[in-house]
């Protein structure tokens, strides 16, 4: 179930969780948390969810480093209504995940090294790296720098046979 915050015409936030009135840095942490919820506007009834979701990027985007430049909001801006707007969401959508998943095997495969010792860690950097001078220089291995062996048949040891002419 959603968590409930309502906006009051005073455009104060409502956490009915917490029975507290709340900030737009505590809805950011709310999103941050992975909390589900939805804002709605006490008088209407409506669902201003997106509405403050956008107010808490735009203050965003007014401090520190931007995501979006000036051109990419004008973009975005032209966007809307035409043919395309369908096509962008779901570009943006699409786009968006895949870059969420990035970032999560990034973190794990980072987690995963930093798990080992500085001397295991150096070891499987220098082993790959010796695997991968020595495909580059034809002396044996493949070119999968991840792989502990040589490929059956791609040793650097064979024989080299001529193709008929």
């Amino acid at each position: 179930m959603k968590r409930l915050i309502k906006k009051y015409p005073n455009r104060r936030l409502y956490d009915t969780a917490i029975s507290s009135y709340i900030t737009l840095a505590d809805v950011k942490n709310l999103v941050l948390d992975g909390v589900d919820f939805e804002v709605i506007d006490t008088k209407t009834k409506a669902d201003i969810t997106r509405s403050v979701l956008l107010q808490i990027i735009a203050e965003e985007e007014q401090e520190g480093e931007p995501i979006f430049s000036t051109e990419l909001l004008a973009k975005v801006i032209r966007a809307y209504g035409g043919n395309e707007q369908d096509m962008l969401t779901s570009f943006l959508e699409k786009s968006m995940q895949l870059w969420m998943e990035q970032q999560r095997l990034f973190r794990e495969q980072a987690r995963t090294l930093m798990e080992g010792t500085p001397m295991s860690m150096l070891a499987q950097i220098a082993e790959r790296n010796l695997a991968f001078w020595q495909a580059m220089a034809g002396l044996g291995g493949d070119m999968d720098p991840g792989r502990r062996s040589p490929s059956p048949g791609r040793g650097g040891n064979e024989p080299k046979q001529r193709s008929p002419r």
